[in-house]
């Protein structure tokens, strides 16, 4: 009869009890998963702490086996690394569609979201969802190669990060100025092997920016910067702050913000609005603010020097608030409202979107 095996850590000929090698495996798979979690979990605690200095990459990797062709670094500093060029491209934001459409890269996006109906060249394709709450199994089912999306609230944040935990790269955006919007551009040439032509979109928005800059520095009667409020939201009164990129195309078309705390939206009462008088009154029209009151029906407002001399006016939210090719839109169209005095040239852009009639004593802006 064999004998039996010693009390002993280790029996004779080296190996640990069968216990114990269990505890041992299952030790060292929750070593594991913790070296593991930063590169796929954290996507919302990295976006809050996307201002912080010397943040380190978080790589989104390419799927197991595959050779790295290519990498980027997307707006929350993290590493996205693709095996090649992105060809299977699904944006959950509508303005980086637009992005990718005018870089005649149209043919790369396979699904859309519900914002993209209206946009007849993807109207055809499968929508996942929305910005905010994309369908995940729908969005995974299309095989996307890269999933791009807005970053900045922990809500759309979420659904995207178990689309990277599926193994799909994920690029997160969050521009709050022109030259973010700049850097996106050229990041996604870098994530679809289109260099060339994210420079050259690059190139021609910037003409025609610096053709808005000559006319404000040049032409004396747009010497004087009018103090602007752009509104997002009313009721409830929510404007664009500093950190917005709202911000930039008041500042590039010759206006000055009136609201300087250094966020993207910033609520307000009636009173602090009165306090701020603007010269100029922006109020946007869109899916943040569907049914805005004409000013000269807000009774509250009637004070304000934008009221009293019919400088206001009314915007399409997707050209003005969205990190798009249309921005540029917005600064041309603003430009010519905020400095009518100045000489244009013939106008390239059209005039100001706005979906309700147009106040006689605006035309005087």
């Amino acid at each position: 009869m064999s004998n039996p095996t010693p009390h002993t850590p280790e029996n004779h000929n080296g190996s640990r009890p069968s216990t114990l090698r269990r505890l041992a495996a299952a030790f060292a798979a929750v070593l594991l998963l913790a070296a593991a979690g930063p590169a796929t979990a954290g996507l919302a605690a990295t976006a809050r702490a996307a201002d912080a200095p010397a943040a380190k990459p978080i790589a989104a990797q390419p799927a197991p086996g595959t050779a790295t062709a290519l990498h980027a670094t997307d707006g929350l500093g993290r590493e996205v690394a693709l095996a090649g060029p992105a060809r299977r491209v699904i944006s959950l934001y509508a303005a980086f569609n637009e992005t990718l459409l005018a870089m005649d890269l149209g043919d790369r996006i396979v699904a859309r979201t519900k914002a993209d109906g209206e946009e007849p060249r993807l109207a055809d394709l499968p929508a996942v969802g929305t910005h905010l709450r994309p369908n995940v199994e729908l969005t995974l089912a299309m095989r996307p190669d890269l999933v791009l999306q807005l970053g900045g609230r922990s809500t759309a944040l979420a659904p995207v990060e178990r689309i990277e935990q599926a193994g799909v790269p994920v690029a997160v955006f969050n521009p709050v100025s022109l030259e973010d919007y700049f850097a996106l551009v050229r990041t996604l040439g870098e994530l679809l092997g289109a260099a060339e032509q994210a420079r050259d979109l690059e190139a021609g928005l910037r003409a025609r920016l610096a053709r808005v800059a000559h006319v404000l520095a040049h032409d004396p009667r747009a010497a004087a910067r009018p103090t602007v409020f752009f509104e997002v939201r009313s009721p409830d009164l929510l404007a664009a702050g500093a950190k917005s990129i709202v911000n930039d195309v008041i500042r590039l078309a010759g206006g000055a913000n009136c609201v300087k705390t250094s966020k993207k939206l910033v609520k307000l009462g009636d009173e602090t609005l009165i306090g701020l008088d603007p010269e100029v009154y922006i109020v946007q029209r869109g899916p943040m603010n569907p049914a805005p009151a004409p000013l000269d029906r807000r009774p509250l407002l009637a004070p304000l020097a934008a009221v009293q001399n019919g400088r206001w006016l009314e915007v399409d939210e997707a050209e003005f608030s969205r990190p798009g090719p249309r921005v540029v839109d917005a600064v041309e169209k603003l430009a010519r409202r905020l400095h009518p005095e100045a000489d244009w040239g013939p106008e390239t852009s059209g005039a100001p979107t706005s979906d309700a009639p147009t106040p006689p004593a605006q035309q005087e802006m």
